[in-house]
């Protein structure tokens, strides 16, 4: 039976959570501009940026993990060994989460001028960011058993949730109370998914032995985890270590809300083009494990055709009217230099362009060949990094030579792909699991 090239339900579905996450990501921005002074509005951002670093830790474990259970899945295989791995793997990130909001919230009540209920409300907006890295797991262990329209289901309920809360505390709602209604939420979603997942022998019904299941995971993995850990740390460091840098060069107020405001748009592209990307997913990994070349490179063009869609909408925004769209979202906390525009428009394109490679990198076992990219590109990052505090680059220079970099990452990854997993597809008879490289 011909299989189709995406299901129409988790393609509404994940278009619909992919749009809705960056329309909260720029609600957030507005109700914060709004309800918070410029300087406690850029601490939250630190805090993020922290929360989100916690993915350093990852090393690109969940990939390796759904790599495994993809090929566990499709040859219908329900032994408990890469289950017990992947339930491993998911408490010991719910561990790490709760502990890096633990540490905030004592750091920020006896080390800062914090009092104990504004360092309660950073605890648990570390906590809310850091669950993500639970819920990126869960994504992905989903996606491996064709169990994705769950999942988004679950993810729209999230989503609806923040929309309604960050709405309520621009009329009036504490802080506080959001950010526990939000958690609340939190770990509703992920026990609703993880009593799936377990129904579906994706997960165990147990944490007995989490650590004999966690070691043996790494043991059985290690050199993969050295090339995704690779790539997965200099992604993270990629995204993240502007955050870090501008306020080094500026300190707080303005110049981190304006790098974190083009972020959300940035990274806000990102999420929406990663949603189209896991559309195709199961229908590319599906064609590369059957040795169909032809498959895998329309299923690939069909998802950078769906991602170009937004990104040309998003492109004609900040066109028209970015100053307009700016100045309603920061309010007196921060102007937009108009130079921000086109740097906004090269990076959507180009991220376009690096999350299609990369995803049918990633989702194919070729660890080592985003491995490379990834060194390569975080070198060239730092050393960017360096410069503009060595010289005292100004924001709008720096997000232009970021924007270089990131443009050649997408033309690597590009080459990458090509010669990997497309000539790989193209090699003749079918084999029952992807490659891991």
């Amino acid at each position: 039976m011909k299989r189709r090239m995406i299901s129409i339900p988790f393609f509404l579905l994940r278009t619909t959570t992919a749009g809705a996450a960056l329309l909260t990501g720029l609600l957030q921005t507005f109700v914060f501009a709004h309800v918070l002074s410029p300087e406690r509005f850029s601490i939250f951002i630190l805090v993020a940026a922290i929360g989100y670093s916690l993915w350093l830790i990852d090393l690109g474990i969940v990939k390796i993990l759904f790599v495994r259970l993809r090929a566990r899945f499709l040859t219908s295989d329900r032994s408990d060994a890469v289950a017990g791995h992947a339930t491993a793997v998911v408490l010991f990130y719910f561990v790490l989460a709760s502990i890096g909001a633990l540490l905030c919230f004592i750091f920020m009540a006896t080390q800062t001028s914090a009092t104990v209920r504004e360092a309660a409300e950073f605890g648990l907006f570390f906590w809310f960011i850091a669950l993500n890295l639970v819920w990126f797991a869960l994504r992905n262990i989903s996606i491996a058993v064709d169990e994705y329209v769950l999942f988004e289901v679950l993810e729209t309920v999230r989503r609806a949730g923040y929309f309604i809360a960050l709405a309520a505390v621009l009329f009036g709602l504490p802080l506080l109370v959001m950010l526990i209604a939000l958690n609340a939420l939190w770990v509703a979603v992920l026990t609703v998914c993880i009593k799936r997942m377990i129904r579906h022998a994706a997960l165990l019904p147990r944490i007995r032995g989490f650590f004999v299941h966690l070691r043996s995971f790494v043991r059985a993995n290690r050199a993969e985890l050295a090339r995704s850990g690779t790539y997965a740390g200099s992604e993270i460091f990629i995204y993240n270590y502007p955050y870090f840098v501008v306020p080094l060069l500026f300190g707080l107020g303005a110049p981190p809300i304006i790098l974190d405001t083009s972020f959300k748009v940035f990274r806000g592209g990102s999420t929406v083009f990663g949603a189209v990307c896991d559309i195709l997913v199961p229908r590319q990994t599906s064609a590369l494990a059957e040795r169909d070349g032809p498959t895998l490179v329309r299923a690939t063009l069909l998802a950078a055709a769906l991602c170009a869609l937004p990104a040309a909408v998003v492109s004609l925004i900040l066109l028209i009217g970015a100053d307009r769209l700016f100045a309603f979202l920061l309010g007196s906390a921060a102007t937009m230099p108009p130079a921000v525009t086109p740097i906004l428009i090269v990076l959507l394109f180009a991220d376009l362009t690096k999350m299609v490679t990369h995803s049918v990198l990633v989702h194919a076992g070729f660890f080592r060949d985003v491995a490379r990219i990834g060194m390569g590109v975080a070198a060239a990052m730092a050393a960017l990094g360096a410069f503009a505090i060595a010289t005292h680059l100004d924001l709008v220079h720096f997000l232009q030579a970021y924007a270089a970099v990131y443009v050649c990452a997408a033309v690597a990854a590009t080459v990458m792909m090509i010669r990997g997993p497309f000539r790989l597809a193209h090699q003749g008879a079918a084999v029952a699991q992807p490659a891991i490289r």
